[in-house]
């Protein structure tokens, strides 16, 4: 970042005092909290949040440090859930991404698919990826390919799938157009997500506990030799 682009101290200092202002209101919301999921606690939480990301920014482009504390955003929590009670109807949605790594298996895929179904596709289709993908996610079910995706030169990345919850059902061809809009996190029943970055933190842990247990060991392989050396002492001296 240029000189020219850096945010001045005056912006910075507004920042932390902005933070300060946000620990205060949340602090006020949780003293005040009417139940579990008081959403005047959420709605704080997130400003405080929000003002905190802000200064750390301001703070690195400035000073190039960071603050010793991360708080989660609000994308990284649902709301309290407002929806009825005894939902009537469900909406479920489900996102998985992949990465394309073998784009021969992926195409051999598709001619093969091709010439089984005789589907009557252009013969260029499926030599091209984006062609080849419209086959092979016509010709079988989304949860069939993320079971052998392997086998279609495809690669996982993060998955996340959201239970919702409604009063009644959509009208045949309501949504279609737009499937993934004006979806309320008030209503999600439940949510499950899938990340390498979840099992980063596990081998994180893992290794942590790991290293105390080497410690430990250690140290009681050191009292071991210790408690022998004692014993050995007065054997010494009678000789």
């Amino acid at each position: 970042m240029s000189d020219a682009a850096q945010p001045t101290a005056a912006e910075v200092r507004a920042a932390a005092e902005a933070v300060k202002t946000a620990l205060d209101r949340h602090l006020a919301a949780v003293e005040r909290r009417s139940g579990e999921d008081d959403p005047a606690v959420y709605e704080a939480f997130n400003q405080l949040a929000a003002a905190a990301e802000v200064y750390d920014e301001l703070l690195y482009d400035r000073y190039d440090e960071v603050t010793p504390f991360e708080i989660p955003g609000a994308d990284d929590s649902l709301p309290p859930y407002t929806g009825p009670e005894e939902p009537n109807a469900l909406s479920v949605l489900i996102r998985r991404d992949y990465a394309v790594v073998e784009p021969q298996r992926l195409l051999a895929q598709a001619e093969r698919i091709e010439a089984v179904d005789d589907i009557g596709t252009e013969p260029e289709t499926s030599a091209t990826v984006h062609g080849a993908l419209g086959i092979l996610f016509g010709e079988f079910e989304a949860d069939e390919i993320a079971s052998r995706h392997k086998e279609f030169g495809l690669e996982e990345g993060d998955s996340t799938l959201w239970v919702t919850a409604a009063d009644e059902s959509a009208e045949p061809g309501e949504w279609l157009a737009a499937p993934f809009e004006q979806i309320d996190p008030q209503r999600v029943v439940c949510r499950f997500d899938v990340s390498a970055v979840f099992d980063d933190e596990i081998d994180d842990d893992v290794h942590l506990v790991e290293a105390e247990e080497d410690e430990d060991l250690e140290e009681l392989e050191e009292g071991v030799d210790d408690d022998a050396d004692d014993d050995l002492e007065p054997h010494d001296a009678d000789r």
